[in-house]
């Protein structure tokens, strides 16, 4: 076994996303939440696209109503501000800070509402 190395190309070393290299990433508890509800507002007609971006400070995921205009919703994991607010941010289409805190699924809960909602008026 050749740790770290490319499957098909012997010698070739594969960078992957994570602490190796410095980025905040999701563990597999939090996609799981955040893919969870982005499905549900799939399947309500609310979302239809998303992006994830990590770097060295942030992890970011951001959904969309159409693939060519701003997020509709964008959840950001900021390890630094563990000790501060939180280390989730859930930010609004304009930018604007929805809700903050320590947990996922509490920063995740106005949108969860507005899921509530959306199906109500079906």
């Amino acid at each position: 076994m050749n740790s770290g190395v490319g499957p098909g190309i012997p010698g070739q070393v594969v960078s992957f996303p994570g602490k190796a290299n410095g980025q905040v990433g999701f563990d597999r508890e939090e996609l799981q939440r955040i893919l969870d509800l982005y499905g549900r507002m799939v399947a309500a007609g609310q979302w239809r696209d998303y992006a994830m971006d990590f770097d060295k400070h942030a992890a970011t995921f951001a959904a969309f109503r159409r693939t060519a205009e701003r997020p509709q919703a964008r959840v950001e994991k900021r390890p630094a501000l563990r000790n501060k607010q939180g280390i989730w941010t859930l930010f609004g289409e304009h930018g604007q800070i929805l809700k903050r805190g320590h947990e996922l699924a509490g920063v995740l809960a106005p949108m969860e509402r507005r899921l509530l909602k959306a199906v109500d008026d079906s």
